[in-house]
Parts: C-alpha cells; structure tokens; sequence
C-alpha cells in the first residue's frame, strides 16, 4: 500500500476497506508515515467523514496500536463518562467524584485541551504536584481502594490515539465527527467498562456547532459502544455559552471546589449532577434513573463527593488543601476588566471567543508542543439573560503576561452581545441518546 493512495482515495470520497485503515494507522503509530502525510488524511476525512464501517475499523485499529487496561480485578460496576468537549466544562471533577462516592467505580481516562476547549488532565495538573501518568497498577489499586482514578492515557494504551490526538489539534481537523468517534470509542473501548456515559456538547463552544451533528456524533459512539456490549448513553447538552463562570485550569479547579460544596453555579451543578446520576444508574446501583438523582443530590449535599475529590489528589500527589485554600494554586498576575458599552440585556456570550482568548493567553494549545498556563483565564460575571448597566462587568481576563492580550481581550469584547429584550431562554439538556 502507498500512503498517498490512500490519502487520494479518501480526498476524492471512497471508502477505504478495514485493511487499509489498519495498514494506515499502524504505520502512522510505528513512524513510517510522516506527519504531514497524517495530516493530509485526517483533512481528507474532515470534508470526506467516514461511514460506520470505517470509524469501527479506525477504532479496532486504535485498540490494537497498544495494550488493554484490564479491570477485571476491581469489583464493583465500573462506569466512566466523558465529554466531547467544551468551554468552561468542568464536570468530569464533579461528577466522577459524586458517582464514586455513591459507589460506582470510576476509571477515569482524560484528554488534554483540543482547539478553544479545555482539557481535565490539564485541569487537574493545575493542581501543584497532580501527577496524572500514573502506572496502571497504581491506577487499579486506586480504583480498589478509594473506587476512582483519573488519569490519561499510558503510552502503552492506545499510543495510536494519542499520536492523531495531538495532530488534531495542530491541523485544525478536531470537529470531523469521525474523528471524535474513533478516539473517544477507542479509548473507552481498550478498558474493560461496565458503562459509559457521554456528554455530547453542541453549540458555539462546542465542536459540534448544530444539533443535527451531534445527534450524529452521540449515534455513532453508543453504536459502536452497543456493538462492543457496552452499556452507554449520550446526553446532548448546550455549549453556546460557557458553562458555568469560570474558564481557565486553575480558575476551574476553584469552581469544581465551590460546586462540589453547594456553592456553584446553576448550569454547572444541574448538569453535573445528572450526568453523576446516569452514571449511578448504569451501575446497577439504583432501580430508577430518579433514585439515582436523589443519590447525586445527597452525594453533593452531605459532602461525600467534595471529600472523594480531595482522596483523589492526595493519592495521586497532590495537596488537597488546594479546593479550600485557592492561593495554593497557580494565581495570575493581572487582571482586566471587560464592561459593558451600553445598558440592556445579555443575548449571547460566545463561548468559541471565549475560549479562543483564553487559549491566546495561555490556557490552551495553539501547537501540539505548547505549554499551558495554568493561572491565566476568564472569569465571567453574567450569563445570558441577566440585566447589565452601561459600565457594568462582563467579565475578567487573568495573565500573567501582556503578549496578545489586547488581542484577546478585543475577542472578549466581541463575544459579548447586549440587547434591548430578555432573549429566549435555551435548555441545557437537549436530547439523551441510547
């Protein structure tokens, strides 16, 4: 087989046969195909897509690259959940701990920051000491002992995907719906799950900007779960505002403390409480989907969750003092202030621009090879709908550095749209797949 053929076939619409997609990303994984030449096929996929048939094939081929996490020896129902990716979406460090302190079994296997959204590894390394590559039997012997463990990906599992993961994000190919279903399924499907359960955003700040696809996308994924036995469910949730008020990795961590304390957000704690509750459910730990809600509600409110995230970083070498003091985490520099040109009501906060501005200063990654800052951010004082005054604040951007902050803080600027009238309002849960 030749590379270009493949990437010439797949620009021009054909399906490649499994065989051919095995040959590709096994090459890819082992350096005989360049990054540009990877390059090239992912941006054939992204205008091309790929059909059912080819995204499993992409998915076993992903499997094979590396090693399965086996979780036979941990007992109890083992159920993660992930999210396909958002602005300001922290609820992976809400709802794991609330569902593990209820009694699932969380194995918790997390990406870095792709394109204008974040990444809870990088979240969670904000933390002073965090160490997120643990080895698989620490991971397994976590599970055992304190029922959750989050970490990323080892070299050793999946390496294919960690290879395109960050390509992606380089090559501007990260919304291709294929390529979500491939490195999502691929990862959950090389540890031995009970269940899954899947926060599939769609919105401005979402990869997925209309509803239609990520209906695809939720469809794609419990397909591939549903063929592999694996009980799996698919929320599509609203993402065309930040979700909560804090964007930024270690802004973020002081807001997962406030909402795992009953201090959060609304839009924030709703949704991570439902998406604890489905992972309840899909344990076998409840009879009904609204027993488990009581269960999350009652997780959050006696504390249990807020102390099951502290177990978590202590044991993986993090000081957990970080959730009640804030000054032990990364604290930016300087601040900005955006205000309001005129008085009225918030129509639309771009989650996309916001994202964007924050990843310019720092909270993101605009190359595989960037660093984060993990004290810089924004922290958002309205959302949509409320009434603002003329001079009142939008929002504040956290640096630690002056580099392109005028520029981002023009995007801010322009994320932000004021009207005369209350706008309708937008449910946060759109649909649920599977």
């Amino acid at each position: 087989m030749r590379t270009i053929d493949l990437i010439q076939r797949k620009r021009n619409g054909e399906e490649l046969l499994p065989e051919e997609i095995d040959w590709l990303v096994s090459s890819y994984t082992r350096g005989e195909i360049p990054d540009y030449q990877m390059s090239a096929f992912l941006m054939a996929v992204y205008f091309q897509d790929m059909n059912d048939v080819e995204v499993g094939a992409m998915v076993q081929s992903i499997i094979a690259s590396g090693e399965k996490l086996d979780l036979s020896g941990v007992a109890g129902p083992k159920v993660d959940k992930h999210s396909t990716g958002g602005v300001g979406d922290k609820t992976s460090l809400i709802a794991a701990p609330l569902a593990a302190a209820a009694g699932v079994k969380v194995p918790m296997i997390s990406g870095r920051a792709l394109g204008h959204t974040g990444g809870t590894l990088d979240k969670l390394e904000s933390i002073p000491g965090f160490n997120t590559a643990i080895s698989t039997e620490q991971f397994i012997a976590q599970l055992n002992e304190i029922g959750i463990a989050m970490a990323g990906q080892s070299p050793t599992m999946t390496p294919a995907d960690g290879k395109l993961y960050s390509l992606r994000d380089a090559t501007a190919t990260i919304e291709s719906t294929a390529l979500i279903a491939a490195s999502i399924m691929s990862k959950k499907l090389a540890s031995s799950l009970d269940g899954l359960v899947l926060d599939v955003k769609v919105g401005s700040g979402a990869f997925m900007k209309r509803q239609i696809d990520a209906r695809r996308l939720a469809q794609l994924m419990t397909t591939i779960a549903r063929r592999a036995d694996l009980r799996c469910q698919a929320l599509i949730t609203d993402m065309s505002q930040p979700l909560g008020y804090a964007v930024g990795n270690a802004l973020e961590i002081m807001e997962v403390s406030q909402t795992l304390q009953n201090g959060g957000p609304v839009d924030l704690t709703r949704i991570s409480l439902e998406l604890a509750a489905r992972m309840i459910h899909i344990g076998g730990l409840t009879e009904s989907l609204d027993d488990a809600r009581e269960v999350a509600q009652a997780r959050l409110l006696d504390g249990s969750g807020y102390a099951k995230l502290k177990q978590v970083i202590d044991a993986q070498g993090g000081n957990s003092q970080v959730l009640d003091r804030f000054d032990l985490l990364p604290n930016a520099t300087g601040a900005m202030e955006i205000t309001s040109p005129r008085a009225g009501f918030v129509s639309m906060i771009d989650a996309e621009e916001i994202g964007s501005a924050s990843t310019m200063i720092g909270a993101g990654r605009d190359t595989k090879e960037a660093s984060i800052d993990p004290a810089v951010g924004v922290i958002l004082e309205v959302k949509v709908g409320q009434r603002v005054e003329a001079g009142s604040v939008l929002c504040r951007l956290y640096y630690t550095g002056e580099e392109r902050l005028e520029d981002a803080a023009e995007r801010i600027e322009d994320a932000f749209r004021i009207s005369t009238t209350v706008p309708e309002a937008r449910e946060l849960i759109l649909e649920i797949v599977g």
